[in-house]
């Protein structure tokens, strides 16, 4: 079910993009300061909540997205989260998003259709043998540890960032594939079996590593060197860990053309976002 599938990867997206948003709003409103206390401050406000609500929805309409359709068609989608991050976290801040800012928006959007349209995503497996499974995390993992090593001795913020960035990206795409299979175990075997899969323990590993990394790389230096990266390598590594573990597939030949020019207009269109939208790095993360 592609359509009820993107459906609900669009949803995860604005479920994420809210979360984020509201949770930034709250912690605009309380004195800085980590621990206990800062948790304490942020439970007292109402914004605080709906930023859980939003985060909470978000990871169980994926799961509901990655159940009723391939890999390589959700986890693209998530490349809209960066513009409802903007259209929700604008108005809740009370800022005004430039003209340049919908431009790059309806271009990201626009880049995306064609990207999808084009590929036309298939695929009905969620399962894969260890043999698949094995080389796929020793790749991926080992290309995580890679992307730190160089970031713990950059002197530019700019390069630490996008390793960083790059980093969580494949530990998104690591993190979906292996919530693919868990939701997988989940619907034809029950809730005893979804806890005894190591796919369930490691979606939660994978998961917290991916968003330290993120915080790290916002941290280090500007969204617009951490941004393209992760947009672009979450989506590409996703791809191909579909079609490597579960068999899915996409268009080639002359389809190749618009899909470039799809993700062209996608990585123009982050770029505009992250160099044009004053604040992005207080609403996306």
């Amino acid at each position: 079910m592609p359509l009820l599938s993107a459906l609900f990867a669009v949803i995860a997206a604005a479920s994420n993009a809210t979360g984020t948003a509201f949770q930034r709003k709250a912690a605009s409103t309380v004195p800085s300061g980590g621990g206990l206390g800062l948790l304490r401050r942020l439970a007292r406000r109402p914004a605080w909540y709906v930023g859980i609500a939003g985060l909470t929805g978000a990871a169980l309409f994926q799961a509901l997205a990655l159940a009723n359709g391939p890999l390589s068609l959700v986890q693209p989608i998530f490349i809209l989260e960066l513009p409802f991050a903007l259209l929700i976290g604008f108005p809740l801040l009370h800022r005004h998003l430039p003209a340049q800012g919908w431009w790059a928006i309806a271009t990201v959007v626009t880049g995306l259709a064609l990207v999808l349209a084009a590929a036309d995503p298939s695929g009905t497996r969620d399962q894969a043998p260890m043999t698949r499974w094995l080389p796929a995390l020793a790749a991926c993992l080992g290309a995580m540890a890679l992307t730190v090593l160089p970031a713990l001795r950059a002197r530019s913020g700019l390069l630490k960032a996008a390793c960083l960035g790059a980093g969580s990206a494949v530990g998104n795409a690591v993190t979906a594939a292996q919530l693919k299979s868990a939701t997988g175990t989940l619907q034809e075997d029950g809730l005893a079996a979804f806890f005894q899969t190591w796919q369930t323990y490691g979606f939660v590993a994978t998961g917290i590593a991916a968003v330290l990394l993120l915080e790290n790389a916002l941290q280090a230096g500007s969204l617009a060197a951490s941004q393209p990266a992760l947009t672009i390598g979450d989506a590409g590594i996703s791809l191909v860990l579909g079609i490597t573990l579960f068999d899915e597939s996409v268009r080639a030949g002359w389809w190749l053309l618009p899909e470039l020019a799809g993700i062209a207009l996608i990585v123009w269109g982050i770029q505009k976002l992250t160099r044009t939208v004053p604040h992005i790095s207080d609403l996306a993360g």
